[in-house]
């Protein structure tokens, strides 16, 4: 059976789930349909006699799309992880081709990332006046949000808004059709419980406050002309409702990167040498975390030596069983950067339930994206194994839904 829906303009957001048969013209995959019903008097109950329009849209139900939701504060890295995830799955990721030039949108052959920001209610000039940040659920619309997502992941095309980071206004929507993968990223993917509910999988991007202060001054002076002082204070105006509505949401992500100043160098101001942390939940649904030597043990490896070249202050990787946020997980760590990434392999070697397609796969992601900030540590490192494990996670769904009888899945 196809799923479709009914859309009237009047009200704007009104809907009705329709069983149809998957053989009907309106059955296809992103299928729509237009017409129009008049509504006469009846001589029982006044009415008035009116022409509304509807819009059907229709999506096999057996192609679901799969929602990922990515956590983090401006400046954290979103963008790059975005990247790594969507060369695993192939294909490069594009702004919708003809459309705004500004869109934050990103399409490739298997996914589309899509910003919440798009989802803000009110645009720069807005909140100032209103006196609130972006991060703040009052400057943000989470009905539609969720409404759209939630339209996407059952196969319905949607016209999502664009913000534009560039003017700070709202712009007209842009057209969005269902991809196998939809990635939403912004600072609260996991804030509505909602939303939440249709991710497949949850990431958060936590980075401590130095690190995430280095970071921010280094993109928005570099990239968007920001003064030292406009970032600073930036800074202290988020930290409230940071702590309020975004840091929160890490309780509920399924993985998270966690980056910290280095421990191998004591006092360390510079902030140049990070200690990351994958902390990965237990009990996930097809996802098995990533472990060090011994699945369950408590394991500290120092790898420099013939086989990896380390410069000062070397290498230091950890793992084992820990409790998060009431969570058990299982953590993997580094500290510490790599001076030859093609060396890496030695490291991939000793690393398992990695979801790598051969030998070498991590190695060969992280020599092909060189260039991205933070291939030379544990950022580049664990967002290209989480990738990894998203691809697989996408697999192990499609497989089990094309194991599954349509009306078995339905019931």
């Amino acid at each position: 059976m196809a799923a479709c829906t009914v859309y009237s303009t009047q009200p704007l957001r009104t809907n009705i789930s329709i069983p149809t048969s998957s053989k009907t013209h309106v059955g296809f995959n992103q299928k729509q349909v237009v017409f129009y019903t008049t509504t006469k008097k009846s001589s029982n109950r006044r009415t008035n006699s009116n022409n509304r329009r509807y819009l059907i849209t229709c999506g096999a139900g057996d192609s679901q799309t799969i929602v990922i939701g990515l956590a983090a504060d401006s400046g954290c890295g979103k963008s790059t992880f975005m990247r790594r995830l969507t060369s695993v799955f192939g294909g490069a990721a594009e702004p919708p081709k003809g459309g705004n030039p500004d869109s934050n949108t990103l399409i490739s052959d298997t996914t589309t990332v899509i910003c919440l920001d798009d989802y803000h209610s009110l645009d720069r000039t807005g909140r100032k006046e209103k006196g609130v940040t972006a991060l703040d659920p009052r400057a943000n619309d989470f009905d539609l949000m969720y409404e759209q997502v939630k339209a996407i992941k059952e196969g319905v095309s949607v016209q999502k808004p664009i913000y534009n980071h560039v003017t700070g206004l709202l712009d007209p929507p842009e057209l969005i059709k269902p991809p196998k993968i939809l990635v939403i990223e912004g600072l609260h993917p996991m804030y509505d419980s909602r939303v939440r509910d249709l991710l497949d999988f949850s990431i958060y991007l936590d980075i401590s406050n130095e690190v995430k202060f280095a970071w921010k001054i280094q993109r928005d002076m570099a990239e968007r002309g920001h003064s030292l002082e406009s970032i600073k204070a930036s800074i202290e105006a988020r930290k409230p409702d940071f702590e309020a509505y975004i840091d929160p949401q890490k309780q509920y992500a399924d993985a998270v990167i966690e980056v910290l100043p280095t421990q191998l160098i004591p006092d360390d101001n510079e902030g140049k040498i990070l200690r990351v942390r994958l902390i990965q939940k237990e009990g996930v649904k097809y996802f098995s975390p990533v472990y060090l030597f011994d699945d369950g043990s408590t394991i500290s490896w120092i790898p420099c030596g013939r086989k990896l070249t380390c410069s000062y202050p070397g290498i230091k990787f950890s793992y084992g069983p820990e409790t998060y946020k009431g969570n058990e997980v299982s953590v993997v760590e580094m500290d510490g950067q790599f001076d030859r990434l093609d060396e890496l392999i030695y490291v991939e070697s000793h690393l398992s339930n990695l979801s790598s397609k051969f030998y070498g796969e991590v190695t060969q992601q992280m020599l092909k994206h060189a260039d991205f900030p933070g291939s030379n540590n544990g950022t580049g490192l664990f967002q290209t194994i989480v990738g990894l494990k998203i691809r697989d996670l996408f697999e192990q769904i499609v497989a089990s839904r094309a194991e599954t009888p349509v009306g078995a899945a339905k019931a």
